[in-house]
């Protein structure tokens, strides 16, 4: 494989984007889950916000039905074939302000969950690129959001779910990765890149075109 594996946004409006790999690989700081690639885009408000800060904010978590993105459509950044689907996991309450630190003193906790513990409800799908597989998945979905089954071959585009707060998340948002492998245990990490390239921390990815086909 020569190239990054391209894609489009998969979510409709603009996000802001975290724990890229245009800026360090691995970008999430561990090679853990064939995550070294993995990007991070977080629903935003008209006003770049994922929901109002507020000093309740930096004291308390807060109900995930605040931020911008809980419940926003979660769409195939590429055509290909549902491998595997995962539900039934809790959108927990957000962590932001003094509630991150705390929440990452749990870190190991989910660690020891393994992937489903990190992932929380995800999908998994399979494309190609220059005739080998790649697997494509996008983690953190809404509880009883899923709208796919293994076997399903999906546009790109086409709604699968919905953004939660599932797993080892502290806010909603979508979490992207692209592999090697099915099992994100043993699978290798591979590039990925949008068609506008491939955004910094802090930058904002624009929502999927509405006529887009991959």
């Amino acid at each position: 494989m020569t190239e990054p594996l391209r894609l489009e946004s998969p979510l409709r409006g603009d996000a802001l984007v975290r724990n890229s790999p245009a800026d360090r690989v691995p970008s999430h700081g561990t090679g853990l889950g064939a995550s070294a690639h993995a990007i991070d885009l977080v629903p935003v408000d008209e006003r770049g916000r994922s929901a109002p800060y507020t000093l309740g904010s930096f004291l308390r978590t807060e109900p995930p039905e605040r931020f911008a993105g809980f419940g926003a459509e979660v769409l195939a950044p590429v055509a290909g074939t549902v491998r595997e689907v995962h539900d039934g996991q809790q959108d927990h309450p957000t962590h932001r302000g003094l509630p991150s630190v705390r929440y990452a003193l749990t870190q190991r906790r989910r660690l020891e969950r393994g992937w489903v513990g990190l992932a929380g409800n995800h999908v998994i799908l399979e494309t190609a690129l220059d005739s080998a597989a790649v697997f494509v998945a996008l983690c953190h979905l809404r509880r009883g959001s899923l709208l796919v089954a293994p076997g399903d071959r999906v546009a790109a585009g086409e709604v699968l779910a919905r953004c939660g707060n599932s797993g080892n998340s502290m806010e909603p948002h979508v979490h992207l990765q692209a592999m090697d492998a099915l099992d994100p245990g043993s699978a290798v990490a591979l590039p990925i890149s949008f068609p506008g390239g491939l955004p910094r921390t802090g930058q904002r990815l624009a929502g999927a075109r509405a006529d887009h086909r991959l």
